[in-house]
């Protein structure tokens, strides 16, 4: 009876970092396996930069609206576009995860991108890369939603 553990008791700390180290390992797994890692290339690149920088200032590449968070977007500012996390379908946005001011330098660095760098998997891609399991591949910004932007849908 005294060794029995009370099922109401929180877990012990040990026990939440293994757990947490599963959870981060299978959604790893997950991404490594399901993840496009080809480039977007410039084609798909440059395509987004002018639709974006044809956009209305506080408008832009929003493929989530629904409530509460709705994942990474490309927001048309006034200097530029910033990547930005969206809420409640577009009403709200945060602040600037990064910001481009130059057409160039955007399309030079989505060219590179992938659904893998984007999904923050990548460490090596420090502007998306997260340690945190609940963003990562949450409602990130993907070839899929690119190509729809800019087709127009």
């Amino acid at each position: 009876m005294g060794h029995e553990q009370d099922p109401q008791a929180p877990m012990s700390a040990a026990w939440q970092e293994r757990d947490r180290q599963a959870r981060v390992a299978a959604a790893r797994r997950w991404a490594e396996a399901h993840l496009d890692r080809s480039p977007f290339g410039e084609g798909l690149a440059r395509r987004l930069a002018e639709k974006l920088w044809a956009s209305s200032e506080g408008t832009g590449l929003i493929h989530q609206f629904h409530r509460d968070y709705c994942g990474h977007g490309l927001i048309r500012t006034a200097e530029g576009v910033k990547l930005c996390e969206i809420f409640d379908g577009g009403d709200f946005t945060g602040p600037a995860i990064a910001q481009w001011d130059d057409k160039e330098a955007f399309v030079a660095f989505f060219a590179r991108q992938s659904d893998w760098t984007c999904s923050g998997s990548e460490p090596g891609e420090p502007v998306f890369y997260t340690e945190d399991d609940w963003s990562r591949c949450n409602q990130r910004l993907t070839r899929e939603a690119i190509e729809a932007f800019c087709a127009g849908a």
